[in-house]
């Protein structure tokens, strides 16, 4: 096409032909999964942690006069924030492993580099990859809807102390509002034999008013959004994987070397 008198045009051709294909041999998706994955995990990570340190403080001052009534929840907490620090290193080397592998696979399918060659042994990799993906798709979805339970707990608390600083406005009578309580044994947060295990009337309605309420609030909301996130770039690194396995495995079967 070109004169071939002009060698530097020809060089330029051949940059940036080279430029195109280095661009095309990136898997956008698993990159952006990459990314949201890390982003999930570190606000999961760091707003459970906090919002769990937070709850042991509220459970201790207004839901549990004894240790021995939450016993229960304070060694979960204890537990689980140690399950945190694996989560967080765990993902953080996964993330790398799928991301090397996505770049694996969009190159030997789109065959831009002739040195990536799909073998039996490489599609039986990413095929492992992809189910141990979808297990822990499934692990997280649990733990979205987990996340979800303290977050309409608190949601429902402070609710409920708008509707108490209403009545206290609206009547003088201490008996208008001193029913309306919140219980959080009925949300499998505590014991049923745990005293007082509710707050109730304006008790309640001044934890309401306390920083550290509103801060275990947030951190909650946070914990939520990051798993809510994980699970997004889980799902968003299944659906290039499998599609780039499936691209593979028929190629292989029509004997193509790709």
């Amino acid at each position: 096409m070109f004169p071939v008198k002009q060698p530097w045009l020809c060089k330029a051709l051949g940059c940036y032909d080279c430029c195109v294909r280095c661009l095309g041999a990136i898997p956008y998706a698993s990159l952006a999964a990459t990314l949201l994955c890390y982003a999930g995990v570190a606000l999961f990570c760091a707003g459970g942690h906090q919002a769990l340190t937070h709850t042991d403080t509220l459970v201790q001052m207004h839901f549990a006069r004894s240790l021995q009534d939450y016993v229960v929840l304070a060694d979960f907490i204890k537990y689980f924030q140690y399950v945190i620090y694996g989560l967080a290193s765990f993902f953080c080397l996964f993330g790398i492993l799928l991301l090397a592998e996505g770049f694996y696979t969009t190159s030997a399918v789109k065959q831009t580099f002739g040195e990536f060659r799909s073998t039996q042994c490489s599609r039986c990799l990413s095929l492992t990859l992809i189910i141990v993906t979808y297990v822990l798709a499934v692990i997280w979805l649990v733990v979205f809807a987990f996340a979800g339970i303290p977050v309409y707990f608190l949601s429902n608390m402070a609710s409920t102390c708008h509707t108490v600083n209403i009545l206290s406005e609206t009547t003088t009578s201490l008996n208008q509002h001193a029913w309306v309580c919140m219980d959080a044994r009925q949300f499998g947060l505590l014991p049923w034999n745990a005293m007082p295990g509710k707050v109730c009337g304006m008790t309640m309605a001044n934890i309401c008013k306390t920083p550290e309420f509103y801060v275990t609030y947030d951190y909650y909301i946070t914990a939520f959004a990051g798993a809510g996130i994980t699970l997004l770039s889980l799902v968003l690194y299944i659906v290039p994987a499998t599609y780039n396995y499936a691209v593979l495995r028929f190629l292989g079967r029509k004997g193509i070397r790709c």
